[in-house]
């Protein structure tokens, strides 16, 4: 099990974000914030952040947030997950099929693979629908430099690797 430290970020690289979205955090960054119910890390695009629970525009300046009516980081079923464009997703840019995305919950680690990406209009939510395995979809707006309000939504669903937990839990 794993313990609440764990559930802890480390330093906040802003090098993709916009001055808008820096302002942002900077403007949260002293309040508090709900408890995590996950962390979520992508090695390849160096993204640690927690995940927090709601979508509201503070919990987004915060962190990530936890779509609402999607399962809880880790169990079966997928798990949504919004960020802004231009925040902490803007790295998603990079993400390809293979890449591993970690999950840090209270319940344990868990790794999954990127199955595919793909771009959908704001209306689609089908890419929230229940599976029948664990699996993650992370929302954010696209295209990622776009300004203003975003007609398109990015989208990566990865799925948990099974073959990672006998190393997540012999740690």
């Amino acid at each position: 099990m794993l313990q609440a430290a764990s559930l802890q970020a480390g330093p906040v690289d802003q090098s993709l974000w916009s001055t808008v979205r820096i302002n942002a955090w900077r403007n949260v960054s002293g309040e508090p914030a709900p408890p995590p119910v996950a962390m979520l890390r992508i090695p390849k695009i160096h993204l640690e952040v927690p995940v927090l629970p709601g979508t509201d525009d503070r919990t987004l300046d915060h962190g990530v947030g936890l779509i609402e009516d999607t399962a809880e980081p880790g169990m079966v079923g997928n798990s949504g997950i919004a960020g802004h464009r231009d925040g902490f997703f803007r790295g998603l840019k990079d993400i390809v099929q293979g890449d591993t995305i970690r999950l840090d919950t209270l319940h344990g680690s868990f790794v999954y693979r990127v199955e595919r990406t793909w771009i959908v209009k704001p209306e689609d939510v089908s890419v929230l629908e229940p599976t029948p395995v664990p699996a993650i979809t992370l929302v954010t707006c696209y295209p990622f430099y776009f300004q203003g309000s975003a007609p398109m939504r990015f989208i990566v669903r990865a799925v948990r690797d099974e073959s990672s937990l006998h190393t997540l839990v012999s740690r």
